[in-house]
């Protein structure tokens, strides 16, 4: 149930935590700056109907700019808080949001794979904990990349806030359920997170969704057929 659940109520929390925040940042009267990277160069720009099109401003002259795959857009905060910049501020945040979801998946994945472990009680918990950490830390640093590319850009595009509500809500979540000791899927929160985000925007994938759900779906079901078929050979060994 916590693992059918948590995706859900992510999807949800993250939307109402988003529209709170944004709401705050109306009423304190911070406002979002837009620029594309060419090459080096930051431009200022403004979007038109055409979601491909941004009007910039440069040197004094108004110009059209249709983007291509080797220009960035991003969006900024303008304004201060306590004489510093929102964004600087925004930026550690996210640094920080990070780390919680790292901490709330050390709480609550690292476990769940130690527990088979103590199924033949050959290694004390501590250092099943240790080599459990390791192989995934191994693991992250080798391949995750992808997986890492299609939750922060292919589900839905966010600029730096949106991203930290998603990594917040992830974060507690999580650690909530690790308390209660309720095992969930980190990434699926995660997710659930950042689709909520996507959801208000309007701009989620759903083809990335689906195929993500599809997954979901299917490990299941395989993993079972797999560990019963390894099973039933080790029985004739």
């Amino acid at each position: 149930m916590p693992l059918i659940v948590s995706p859900l109520m992510a999807a949800v929390v993250s939307l109402v935590v988003y529209i709170i925040f944004r709401k705050i940042r109306t009423v304190i009267g911070l406002t979002k700056q837009s620029y594309i990277y060419v090459g080096t160069e930051r431009i200022p720009v403004v979007k038109t109907i055409n979601t491909n099109e941004f009007v910039a401003i440069q040197s004094g002259t108004v110009k059209t700019i249709t983007i291509l795959d080797k220009k960035e857009y991003i969006e900024t905060y303008n304004g201060k808080f306590l004489g510093i910049h929102f964004q600087k501020i925004l930026d550690i945040s996210h640094y920080i949001s990070a780390g919680i979801v790292s901490f709330a998946r050390g709480l609550n994945d690292t476990p769940k794979i130690v527990g088979l472990l103590i199924v033949i009680n050959a290694l004390d918990i501590k250092w099943g904990m240790s080599a459990v950490a390791i192989a995934m830390a191994v693991g992250g640093l080798l391949n995750a990349k992808k997986v890492g590319k299609i939750i922060s850009k292919k589900i839905t595009p966010m600029n730096s806030g949106q991203g930290f509500t998603a990594n917040l809500v992830t974060g507690l979540l999580v650690t909530t359920a690790s308390i209660h000791g309720l095992p969930v899927s980190t990434t699926h929160v995660s997710v659930g997170s950042i689709f909520g985000i996507g959801t208000l925007t309007k701009k989620a994938d759903l083809k990335v969704v689906r195929n993500i759900l599809l997954s979901w779906f299917l490990t299941l079901p395989i993993a079972a057929i797999f560990s019963a078929l390894i099973y039933w050979l080790l029985l004739f060994i």
